[in-house]
């Protein structure tokens, strides 16, 4: 299987078998597959609520996320509302049409999510736009 059938023994075999090469390559592949979704993971694990309207927002300087514990994630980075305070007012100073974005778990409390749209709204942001999942 080797080589050509009918030739003399003599001479090398010149040509690749390239069906164990293709084998490696998919086993490979699928392995980057299956291991692709755990190492993408986010860093907060959020459920967001699902809507059938909602429009495409433009990327902004000022996301956060609440879990469904109540922890509060600063552009990926856990803080507190002291710290949304204070990189709201930092944002608003240099431009002040920014808007935040707000992901917030489906199970947190309306008393969680009107804490913080306040912190955000007395440093100055105008605009809060909800995330959510498309149904």
């Amino acid at each position: 299987m080797a080589g050509p059938v009918g030739g003399s023994d003599d001479e090398p075999i010149a040509a690749i078998n390239v069906v164990p090469l293709v084998d490696i390559i998919l086993v490979v592949l699928i392995i980057f597959m299956v291991t692709a979704p755990l190492v993408l993971k986010p860093t907060i694990d959020i459920n967001l609520p699902k809507a059938s309207s909602g429009d495409a927002s433009a990327p902004t300087p000022l996301n956060i996320a609440v879990n469904k514990d109540g922890a509060i994630s600063l552009n990926g980075q856990a803080s507190t509302l002291a710290d949304v305070t204070a990189y709201a007012s930092k944002i608003v100073a240099e431009k002040p049409d920014t808007a935040a974005i707000l992901q917030a778990d489906r199970s947190v409390t309306l008393e969680t999510l009107t804490s913080i749209i306040d912190v955000v709204k007395s440093a100055g942001i105008k605009k809060v736009a909800f995330s959510i999942e498309k149904k």
